[in-house]
């Protein structure tokens, strides 16, 4: 039986965490303005509490959330957010409830930042829409929510999003991103703790597919050579053998449908 532990780690570094985090907001709000910094941090810090929280609950050491600032340099404003875990998962269910916590989380937070984003967008004619400006493209989700936030638009027109929808849509991109079943990747954990060390095939397979993607939009590149790299083996949990229980297996098919509905092939247009 694993027990709740509140004591602090030894190894962490909340002054770091702080300006880190701080550095964040600002980095996020120069991108995007107040509404997409403050969704932004909410949907990402929530995806790392989850899973802190859990790894809490089954006693993994963990540190809290580093945030990774990035004003300018690429189209989000920073590279989101991680935790360090130290020691071993004690059993297929902790890992994947410290795996699935996340990805649930950010999930669910950035579908409502989409929805009341896109009341609040404008719906402008194409020739007067701003030229230059970055094309998303549509992930089935976004794609669904779109239509009942705003309905079906004429030809002859777009939607230049507000900033709150287009946090919702890093949520989505960051969560679909995380459950890609490869490696220590959270849906490298989550389809480990599904099919145990059958799960290697399945990440090979993710890798052929995203490396052929690669091929479409060159942009996929730098995350196929680190996944490639970094991303093949996953470390066993102390049980190895116990499996999961109908319920986590249940939830499990729900994930993968998020995965499903939440990736998109082509995430930028220019």
């Amino acid at each position: 039986k694993f027990r709740l532990r509140i004591k602090p780690l030894p190894h962490d570094k909340p002054i770091l965490n702080t300006v880190l985090f701080i550095l964040t907001i600002l980095s996020t709000y120069v991108t995007g303005g107040a509404w997409y910094s403050f969704a932004t941090i909410t949907i990402l810090l929530s995806h790392e509490m989850g899973h802190y929280l859990m790894c809490r609950k089954y006693g993994v050491p963990a540190t809290l959330p580093f945030f990774i600032p990035f004003p300018k340099l690429n189209p989000f404003g920073t590279m989101g957010a991680v935790i360090q875990m130290r020691g071993p998962i004690p059993n297929k269910s902790a890992l994947f409830d410290i795996a699935a916590a996340g990805p649930l989380a950010s999930f669910f937070l950035s579908i409502p930042a989409i929805y009341f984003g896109m009341r609040m967008s404008h719906v402008v004619p194409i020739q007067s829409s701003y030229g230059g400006m970055l094309e998303l493209g549509d992930s089935l989700l976004f794609k669904g929510i779109s239509f009942l936030a705003v309905g079906r638009l004429a030809d002859d027109v777009t939607l230049v999003l507000h900033p709150l929808s287009y946090a919702g849509w890093v949520g989505l991109f960051v969560t679909a991103l995380n459950l890609l079943p490869i490696g220590q990747l959270d849906g490298g954990h989550i389809i480990y703790s599904i099919v145990g060390r059958n799960s290697q095939k399945v990440s090979y397979i993710f890798l052929v597919a995203v490396g052929v993607l690669t091929i479409i939009y060159p942009g996929w590149g730098l995350l196929f050579v680190l996944l490639l790299f970094f991303g093949r083996r996953h470390p066993a949990p102390i049980d190895d053998y116990t499996p999961l229980d109908r319920k986590r297996r249940l939830l499990g098919i729900f994930i993968l449908l998020i995965f499903v509905t939440c990736f998109t092939p082509i995430p930028f247009k220019f």
